[in-house]
């Protein structure tokens, strides 16, 4: 029973009068990205295509991949960890986890299930939350899950934990250069620098078959390329309909007579399958401002020379070019000012599935400081093929004082470039053969992987065997003093102040860094 003196945040207070808890959302959130990648430009030359079909059509950089060494679980508990062990938190202070991922090694044994290994050692087994899966949507339905957990009358006071990975990998041919990998873990609870908009949520769900996995035997998807992006240009219309409708109710109610635009947001982050669709759906964004308005002005300013596209249906031009370049002009300026920096990731690293909207989201945080980013306002649009799809808003605290809450988060994320320097380049025919080894290898019972433990960044979980009843066991890679990467990550056991729940602020990341030795755990003989 908690004392009325020590009361959680959200709990009811003296007089009997419920509340919700305030300002629920991220207080901390981690990424992790492979050590390997291969660069896009030479893939083209590598697959016989034509220059800039992948850096200029695609609008990506460079490709993370992983080799037979890591598996959605080693993803999933190595960003958790380096959460955990960043940010000082004691396991015990976990009420909530829950795992959003596409990327299916068992067919009934969640991930989370797995992730409680690092639970172990605490005692905590208390921990509600299994896996969400649809496509690359499972992460913001994990995340809207510990949200509303949060704001709800089961919520006990402790944080929730969200977690969103995959490995995104694709046969050979034109579809595997929008491939990636990696994992993102976010800390929820109220008081948070990044808040949720309560009641503002665009989300459209509908049946197609865009991209499914519908052979077990095989990491590879079936996709239909173009309905894909009909889908996810759909789907952006849609939200984004909806969220106006929904804003606009509530701005009706405070006596605020304005209409929602792209102006109402400082910053625009997507799901980013590459590059290239991103900067597409921003301006398809300001294409549904202009359909939507009553009175726009063509003469001057931003729909300058748009008058002959006053009178198109949008469900018409998905894939209307005339459409797309006169838009694409005409919200240049708003992509460099609202996203492009929310690419930093999506064009290093590629498409990591369920966690690349919030990588574009880190990029965003990465680049600016807690000044810029105070009372900014942040739209986001969180896409998975089937398909589901949300357009929802975040509200940054307006306290960028040093030491708060902002102050913290952008810190653990200042040195995201120099992880994405830190990687090892290899050739596309390396990439190749790793490919082939995963696609031969994938469910193999009684197997060893054969890739390199040392090409690894200090600190990951791998696999090191799985055995002749499919349970895998995992080790990890001990931590390096003299590597940037892990700079202020501390072990779970240093002696340090740990938080038992939301009551108390996430603390300031230590200097100090102390690395355990090589840890071995397994998720069979139970």
């Amino acid at each position: 029973m908690i004392a009325r003196s020590k009361r959680m945040p959200g709990s009811v207070p003296a007089n009997g009068e419920a509340t919700w808890p305030k300002d629920v959302g991220i207080i901390a959130l981690e990424i992790y990205i492979p050590s390997q990648y291969v660069e896009q430009s030479e893939l083209e030359q590598f697959d016989g295509v034509s220059a800039g079909k992948y850096t200029i059509g695609l609008g990506q950089a460079r490709m993370g991949f992983c080799s037979d060494r890591e598996d959605i679980n080693s993803l999933c508990m190595t960003v958790v960890q380096r959460l955990m062990e960043r940010n000082c938190l004691s396991y015990d202070s976990i009420g909530r986890l829950e795992v959003g991922t596409e990327t299916l090694i068992d067919k009934s044994k969640s991930v989370k299930s797995v992730l409680m290994q690092l639970f172990e050692e605490s005692g905590n087994t208390d921990v509600e939350g299994i896996d969400t899966t649809n496509a690359c949507y499972g992460g913001t339905a994990a995340l809207f899950n510990a949200v509303n957990w949060v704001e709800s009358s089961s919520w006990d006071g402790r944080y929730a934990l969200v977690v969103a990975g995959d490995i995104a990998v694709y046969a050979t041919g034109g579809a595997r250069p929008t491939g990636g990998a990696g994992a993102v873990a976010m800390l929820v609870g109220p008081n948070a620098p990044l808040a949720f908009d309560r009641g503002l949520r665009g989300t459209h769900m509908q049946h197609a078959y865009d991209f499914y996995k519908p052979d077990m035997v095989s990491e590879y998807p079936v996709v239909d390329g173009k309905l894909s992006i009909q889908c996810y240009l759909s789907a952006l219309d849609r939200c984004y309909g909806v969220y106006r409708n929904k804003i606009h109710a509530q701005w009706q109610r405070e006596g605020v007579d304005k209409r929602l635009s792209l102006e109402d947001f400082d910053y625009m982050v997507f799901h980013s399958p590459y590059c290239k669709l991103v900067q597409k759906s921003l301006a398809r964004l300001l294409l549904n401002d202009f359909l939507s308005h009553p009175n726009p002005n063509t003469e001057s300013g931003l729909y300058s020379g748009l008058e002959a596209f006053r009178d198109v249906k949008a469900e018409d031009t998905y894939f209307d070019r005339d459409v797309e370049k006169a838009f694409l002009k005409a919200s240049g300026e708003m992509f460099e000012q609202k996203t492009k920096d929310s690419l930093l990731v999506s064009n290093q690293n590629g498409n990591m599935y369920t966690p690349s909207v919030y990588g574009c989201l880190a990029s965003v945080l990465a680049q600016r400081t807690p000044q810029q980013l105070a009372g900014q306002k942040i739209g986001a649009f969180s896409y998975g093929s089937g398909f589901a799809a949300t357009l929802y808003s975040i509200r940054v605290t307006q306290d960028a004082t040093p030491g708060s809450a902002l102050d913290k988060l952008v810190a653990s994320l200042s040195d995201l470039q120099a992880r994405l320097d830190s990687r090892k380049k290899v050739s596309p025919a390396v990439f190749a053969d790793i490919m082939k080894l995963r696609e031969d290898t994938h469910h193999l019972a009684s197997y060893t992987p054969q890739g390199s433990v040392d090409e690894l960044f200090p600190g990951t979980w791998y696999l090191t065997h799985v055995d002749e009843k499919h349970r895998r066991q995992y080790s990890r890679r001990s931590q390096s003093d003299d590597t940037p990467l892990e700079a202020g990550l501390v072990n779970s056991t240093t002696k340090t102040e740990h938080i038992p729940s939301p009551a108390k602020k996430v603390p300031r990341i230590p200097a100090s860094n102390a690395g355990p030795g090589l840890v071995t755990i397994s998720n069979g003989d139970h």
